[in-house]
């Protein structure tokens, strides 16, 4: 299924609408585990005013051991709700201009029924480059009112994902580098096997966007990156990554080129690559 309209925000668009009261700003940057600064304080020093921090290690399933797994749909409500968010607000969100966690964030919106969300194009870089106003500390906004029902069709669970291995129904796309892809390095997070899910294709989410700029590539830039990955977009598509994360960034391009009906593997390397976990390839795709 496909259609045109674009989930972008430009910081212009932005800027002139910081303060209506019916935007709310999210700030979800997001970092691996052990990378310092952690992003929490990056936000608390630096942010656009009003923005609240949407915490992908705090807005997920916290009893389960796997790395920020989806939430309920209750919780959900409860935590951006707390940032002052409500069901008929326009959210915009955004991160340090990386393009990793602010998709994450829009695609969680999305898949709990929250439409009217969009992403800001270029992020925190592009606005602190033109200048834009940024504050310190944290904003206490009067706690909002959100509902939330998640469609389970914008997720796979790791039985889906086995299931596909037999029917090849949905091509599943990795957004992993390369040399993890292949098996060729350790995998970050301790403990996981190095490779990856059999008959999966690789384009790393860092090929989506320019890392000088914070702006993602042209729409012909994502279509020829999508190919020579030998995806056809006119198959059903599950984006995978290490837990989850940067999988939403080829989910992003994808949607900027009118795919819709794509899903998220929430499990991803952190589930699949356990020791005891389903069977696993190495080398080039």
């Amino acid at each position: 299924m496909t259609a045109t309209d674009d989930p972008l925000v430009s910081t212009e668009w932005l800027a002139a609408h910081l303060g209506d009261p019916r935007v709310k700003v999210l700030d979800a940057s997001f970092k691996m585990p052990g990378v310092l600064p952690r992003p929490g304080d990056d936000y608390l020093a630096a942010h656009i005013p009003g923005a609240m921090y949407f915490d992908v290690e705090e807005v997920c399933d916290r009893a389960d051991a796997r790395p920020h797994m989806y939430p309920d749909a209750a919780q959900f409500a409860r935590d951006v709700a707390a940032m002052g968010v409500s069901s008929g607000d326009t959210v915009v969100v955004y991160d340090a201009g990386g393009w990793v966690a602010a998709p994450r964030a829009w695609w969680m919106f999305l898949s709990f029924g929250h439409a009217d969300i969009r992403i800001l194009e270029g992020g925190l870089k592009k606005w602190q480059a033109e200048g834009r106003p940024t504050e310190s500390g944290r904003p206490s906004p009067k706690p909002g009112t959100f509902n939330a029902k998640l469609d389970p069709n914008y997720l796979r669970s790791q039985e889906q994902m086995v299931a596909n291995l037999d029917s090849g129904a949905e091509q599943v796309i990795d957004a992993r580098a390369a040399d993890r892809f292949e098996g060729r390095v350790p995998e970050p997070r301790p403990g996981l096997r190095a490779g990856h899910i059999p008959g999966s294709r690789n384009l790393p989410y860092n090929e989506l966007f320019d890392a000088s700029t914070g702006l993602m590539k042209s729409r012909d830039e994502l279509r020829q990156a999508f190919a020579r990955a030998r995806v056809d977009l006119g198959r059903p598509i599950v984006t995978s990554c290490g837990s989850g994360v940067s999988a939403l960034v080829l989910t992003l391009a994808l949607y900027r080129l009118g795919i819709r009906g794509t899903a998220l593997y929430d499990g991803s390397w952190s589930e699949w690559g356990t020791a005891d976990g389903p069977p696993i390839a190495t080398g080039p795709a």
